[in-house]
């Protein structure tokens, strides 16, 4: 579907959407404009995180209610599966939620079950390559109502309790995604949630006996999330249990684009593996840490990139991992990964990761190519975001002089070693440090697309960091180093980056 399409069914959308974000405070006495708008205009929920939470002994889950999904996600009108168990058995009762910004509260309650049946349910057996993959009951199902604006969805289970026993919550997730035209479309990186997640016992893609780098395990979205399934280290939040890595790692984004009336839409890594949905948006965002992308991925984004998508990787260690999908034990599509081999093509690094943690059965192409900046060695530690181009348009407003620092907003993982494209800038760059010692040069760029559009690295997973801190969200920190939360120069260079994808969207519906 060529993007040109799509601009001429945007440009009647504008008849009765509201103009783009760099026009709209002119229209604010219009009232909400477009989906994310309205759908915002709705009272916020006071009472959405979880209070009373229980980890086990081991970190990992909390057996008293746990739960997952069917599918990671799901279209108004379908149908999904919630898989729960309670250990002892006890009666639950869950509340939806649809996180973004209402009003700063963060989320907005959407249905109320006030009381579901509990059982307990098996832990699986290991399976073949250390699979943890459940095979619980239905416990209860759930209709997307036709009103439910796309968006990440947490619903919150607390058990209830017995005589003067104490209740427990965890959450389950889901997203729920759309085929409409949008301004922006926002990636969850649920790959990467389920790559780190050590449900029930210590069992992810980075646990098995033969190594940590190698594809010796594969991992099933077919389990609860654990505590957030990234390293302690990184995130030490129990208060995030069962919702991957949304809360930490980029919930500011979606918190912060809601805020300001982006018409944001939003999807998971398994919806991406043709171009169709990105087709249908005016720019692309990768957040946070988008570590495992199948092949299919990878052409996806490529070609919306050469039909003129904006593309923009808010995240770092982004497009590391081939990771391809495979049917769950009943058929249900994309529901297991595990790492095939790296992206890199037959680049230095590519060449001794296959060297040093294979064989694998795959090899990416250049992630560079795709991202303008690469995955390095080292590819995790902390450090400042340094601006080395600042007379260039992302700039503009923020004040900045080349040398200035954006304290900690390196980290944890990062990208470097910039791809050879024409028009390509270094726009920022500078040294993280691993643990304090080990030097790793990370850089951001910006390149070209071949029709006016172009392509952004931030080249850190830390940068939605620096838009907002939303509530139930924890700021992270890496190697001795951490962001410093919200950041007038981050916000800024944002808006520009969106605002010129939005523009250009606009004057080429103009030319036509």
């Amino acid at each position: 579907m060529p993007r040109v399409w799509f601009r001429c069914v945007a440009a009647v959308a504008l008849l009765w959407t509201a103009p783009s974000v760099f026009s709209r405070a002119a229209a604010a006495d219009e009232g909400p404009q477009n989906v994310i708008e309205r759908e915002n205009a709705h009272e916020g929920s006071t009472d959405w995180q979880l209070t009373r939470v229980r980890v086990d002994g081991g970190q990992y889950r909390s057996p008293w209610i746990e739960g997952y999904c069917s599918r990671q996600s799901v279209k108004a009108g379908e149908t999904i599966d919630i898989m729960v168990s309670t250990n002892p058995v006890r009666d639950f009762s869950i509340e939806f939620f649809r996180m973004g910004y209402y009003g700063g509260r963060g989320a907005r309650l959407m249905k109320t079950i006030e009381r579901v049946e509990g059982q307990t349910q098996p832990t699986p057996e290991l399976g073949e390559k250390n699979l943890q993959e459940c095979r619980w009951e239905p416990t209860l199902q759930l209709t997307i109502p036709e009103d439910w604006v796309s968006g990440v969805y947490l619903g919150r289970m607390t058990t209830i309790p017995q005589g003067q026993e104490a209740y427990w919550q965890s959450y389950v997730v889901f997203i729920v995604t759309d085929d409409r035209p949008a301004e922006v479309l926002f990636q969850c990186s649920d790959n990467t949630w389920q790559a780190y997640n050590q449900w029930p016992t210590k069992y992810s893609l980075y646990t098995h006996p033969k190594g940590n780098q190698g594809p010796w395990a594969d991992v099933s979205f077919d389990r609860p999330y654990g505590r957030e399934a990234q390293f302690t280290g990184v995130v030490n939040d129990p208060l995030t249990v069962g919702s991957g890595e949304f809360l930490p790692l980029e919930f500011p984004l979606a918190y912060w684009l809601e805020q300001h009336g982006y018409d944001v839409t939003y999807c998971s890594n398994s919806d991406m593996l043709t171009p169709d949905r990105g087709l249908k948006c005016q720019s692309f965002i990768s957040v946070g840490h988008d570590e495992y992308w199948d092949i299919r991925q990878f052409r996806s984004v490529e070609k919306m990139r050469d039909e003129g998508v904006d593309l923009l990787f808010l995240s770092g260690n982004s497009v590391c991992w081939v990771s391809p999908f495979r049917d769950s034990y009943d058929g249900r599509p994309n529901r297991i990964i595990f790492r095939g081999g790296p992206y890199g093509a037959e680049n230095e690094y590519a060449v001794e990761r296959e060297e040093n943690f294979g064989p694998f059965s795959h090899r990416g192409p250049d992630e560079g190519l795709l991202m303008g900046a690469r995955n390095i060695r080292p590819v995790n530690g902390g450090g400042d975001w340094i601006v080395t181009k600042a007379d260039h348009w992302m700039f503009e407003g923020t004040g900045v002089q080349n040398g200035d620092s954006i304290p900690g907003l390196i980290g944890w993982e990062f990208h470097g070693l910039p791809a050879e494209i024409p028009g390509l800038e270094v726009v920022g760059a500078g040294t993280a440090w691993q643990g304090g010692v080990n030097p790793s040069d990370w850089t951001a760029t910006i390149y070209p697309g071949p029709k006016g559009n172009f392509v952004f690295n931030a080249a850190t997973i830390f940068w939605v960091q620096g838009l907002s801190s939303p509530p139930g969200h924890t700021l992270p920190w890496s190697h001795w180093s951490r962001p410093h939360g919200p950041d007038e120069r981050v916000q800024k260079i944002t808006h520009n980056l969106l605002q010129r994808a939005l523009k250009e969207s606009v004057e080429e519906d103009e030319a036509l």
